[in-house]
């Protein structure tokens, strides 16, 4: 392909360590998730919904709460009561409400669901981790590198299953420095699934650039199929730590973001 007009990146063993997010990311939001809620959402029922702390987080539970009323795994812990599910909006005390959220959440890490509420949540927790210097992001040596020197010529992207403010934070608190200034969009699955060839397309749009325009960095073959039937270049990343690839399919892969990897 041609110089691209956007370098979009997954996170999770493409910039950053598999071991950082599952070692460390994931630990901490089920560590704090409890003592979080019930810090910043005493008495569920007093919470005023908008743009504030609070009512973001209330929101969280609440599309927590229906996507459990929706879900068909019978193994999935259940928020409310089973006489309750065809009722409509049921009130629930925060003794009784917060745990059974909370044990839905767990469930949901154990199952490693791309739920957008629940990363909705743990970006929250994250947020309070970073600003209390409690976290810090972990890159491969040759991500700052890399993006200084494509920033200069075309857009830079981040697409992954964490919430687009779990992404900020992520590139703001890094153990290289701060990278946002070098990044002009975040995408999170509220653009839509990464296995979903239309997902591409959307950001393509919202970046001002053709999908023939994008190349695409990630670990994972699915979400590199579903780009390229996009219209994308695609690049799999062979990162330590990452799982194996028996089948590259139709993407040429690389080790490291170097000035000679990409073509």
């Amino acid at each position: 392909m041609s110089a691209p007009k956007l370098y979009l990146f997954d996170i999770e063993g493409t910039v950053a360590p598999v071991s950082f997010v599952t070692e460390t990311l994931f630990p901490y939001a089920r560590k704090h998730c409890e003592e979080f809620l019930w810090q910043v959402v005493p008495e569920i029922g007093n919470v005023e919904l908008g743009d504030n702390p609070e009512g973001t987080i209330f929101m969280d539970m609440m599309l927590l709460a229906l996507e459990n009323r929706r879900e068909t795994d019978p193994g999935a812990p259940r928020i409310l009561p089973p006489e309750a599910a065809n009722q409509g909006a049921v009130s629930m005390s925060p003794a009784k409400g917060i745990p059974r959220i909370v044990e839905y959440i767990y469930w949901l890490m154990d199952q490693d669901r791309k739920s957008t509420a629940l990363k909705s949540l743990q970006g929250k927790i994250w947020k309070a981790g970073y600003e209390r210097g409690e976290l810090k992001s972990v890159l491969f040596d040759d991500v700052p590198g890399a993006f200084a020197r494509w920033s200069k010529e075309a857009g830079i992207a981040i697409y992954s299953s964490g919430s687009a403010e779990a992404q900020v934070l992520f590139f703001r608190h890094s153990n290289v420095g701060d990278l946002t200034p070098m990044i002009s969009g975040y995408f999170d699955t509220r653009i839509g699934p990464k296995q979903a060839s239309a997902s591409y397309v959307a950001i393509a749009q919202q970046m001002n650039v053709a999908p023939e325009d994008v190349l695409f960095f990630s670990d994972v073959v699915s979400e590199l199929d579903a780009a390229r039937a996009a219209g994308c270049g695609t690049r799999l990343m062979v990162r330590p730590g990452n799982a194996p690839v028996a089948d590259f399919g139709a993407h040429a892969a690389i080790q490291s973001l170097g000035p000679d990897s990409l073509f």
